[in-house]
């Protein structure tokens, strides 16, 4: 294995999706150069990526690492979404910035270890006295790993949570303003007040949005309002599980709204498909947004995991490559446009710079030991190198031992 490393100049001998083997030269985080591979041996500030498939790195658009790997802690029942809401509000008085950190560290680390560079996280504002632990675990977390993965993290702010407590975790770090409006007695209102707070403050928002089969949508209204917003901030959508439901003809006024604002629409598949449905034993829907309908008019669509081991999904392991799989098989997007979605996509709903194997692109990429990304999305091989700007920030090796 390969020690862990600054500063890289070359890579050498990587296999690009579409079959060229080239080597790519990288200078202050950036690629400057990418030739047919001369087959020479790595030197120094060299890596040899023979046998390994080099993808754009990917980024998490929606993690909620502040409950991530919390299952087994608090015991919960397996549910829909109103029980596993009840589960964690219940359990999170008892959790301390410490215990927070903790768990986030962990689950942040499963992920860069699977190759994934950027993370956007939103993280509760808790109730009861110290409503910004969360806050203040994830923010030290961020400056902790700053040279090693970009962390965007997103105030989640309840109902009931007040403007004061919204504007301590801006002021204490959080850079863009969330919620679940449609979780509110008055959806609407709720949605204003939240983004009434992120104009004041002039930052952006990522806002849960229409997590539910059944009732009235409030995207296009979240359209509608954030259309004058000024080019660059931050606005999406994670979850928007009612499209999914809507009719082609109901879809087209809120597929132009989205379009004109800019919304960016965030697709989280696991813990969509394991909250959604209960009520529905036979025939039971997908739970995921109108991925197509989206994709063909041109909305920027991303992939992500969202929980991870927690009341709201007992399962995953932290590697946009299971999201990939997922966006395949349950949302019947191809493979190109699965994995684009986990990375080239999910970065552009991040407001990040693109990356990947072209001159002027970030350096951050994910090489994975396989032939093709076919088989790469199917089999989610192990052993993998992760290079986040130039640099070596993770590296797995696999050893297999079989009598057959």
């Amino acid at each position: 294995m390969p020690a862990i490393q600054q500063n890289l100049s070359r890579l050498i001998g990587a296999t690009l999706p579409d079959g060229r083997v080239v080597d790519i030269d990288m200078e202050d985080d950036v690629v400057t150069a990418v030739s047919p591979s001369t087959g020479a041996a790595a030197g120094a500030g060299e890596l040899d990526l023979t046998g390994y498939l080099l993808l754009t790195a990917p980024a998490e658009p929606h993690a909620h690492l502040d409950k991530a790997l919390s299952w087994d802690e608090i015991s919960p029942p397996m549910g829909d979404l109103g029980l596993a809401i009840d589960s964690w509000r219940a359990h999170s008085s008892t959790m301390t910035t410490q215990g927070i950190a903790a768990r986030a560290t962990a689950a942040l680390r499963m992920m860069l270890q699977a190759g994934t560079t950027a993370v956007r996280s939103h993280v509760d504002l808790l109730p009861g006295p110290e409503p910004l632990r969360g806050v203040e675990a994830l923010t030290g977390l961020r400056e902790q790993v700053r040279h090693l993965v970009d962390l965007q993290i997103v105030a989640m702010a309840g109902p009931s949570t007040p403007d004061a407590t919204v504007h301590a975790a801006l002021d204490l770090g959080a850079d863009l303003i969330g919620g679940a409006p449609h979780l509110a007695p008055d959806p609407l209102r709720d949605l204003d007040r939240l983004l009434a707070i992120a104009v004041e403050r002039g930052v952006g928002a990522d806002l849960h949005t229409d997590e539910n089969l059944h009732r009235e949508p409030t995207l296009l209204h979240y359209a509608n309002s954030v259309r004058d917003w000024p080019a660059g901030r931050v606005r999406s959508a994670g979850h928007c599980v009612r499209q999914g439901t809507q009719s082609a003809a109901d879809l087209v006024p809120v597929i132009e709204a989205v379009l004109a604002s800019g919304i960016g629409v965030i697709s989280l598949p696991i813990t969509n498909l394991y909250l959604q449905g209960w009520e529905h034993p036979a025939g039971t829907p997908r739970g995921l947004t109108a991925l197509r309908a989206f994709l063909d008019a041109g909305v920027p669509v991303a992939g992500g995991a969202d929980n991870l081991r927690d009341p709201f999904n007992p399962v995953g392991r932290g590697d946009a490559l299971e999201t990939a799989s997922l966006l395949v098989t349950a949302g019947h997007l191809n493979l190109d446009e699965a994995y684009h979605a986990v990375s080239a996509g999910a970065r552009a709903v991040l407001g990040l710079p693109p990356a990947g194997a072209r001159p002027g692109l970030v350096a951050d990429f994910l090489a994975v030991r396989g032939g093709g990304l076919g088989e790469v999305v199917a089999a989610a091989p192990a052993q993998r190198r992760v290079i986040h700007r130039g640099a070596l920030v993770a590296s797995s090796s696999v050893v297999h031992h079989c009598a057959f």
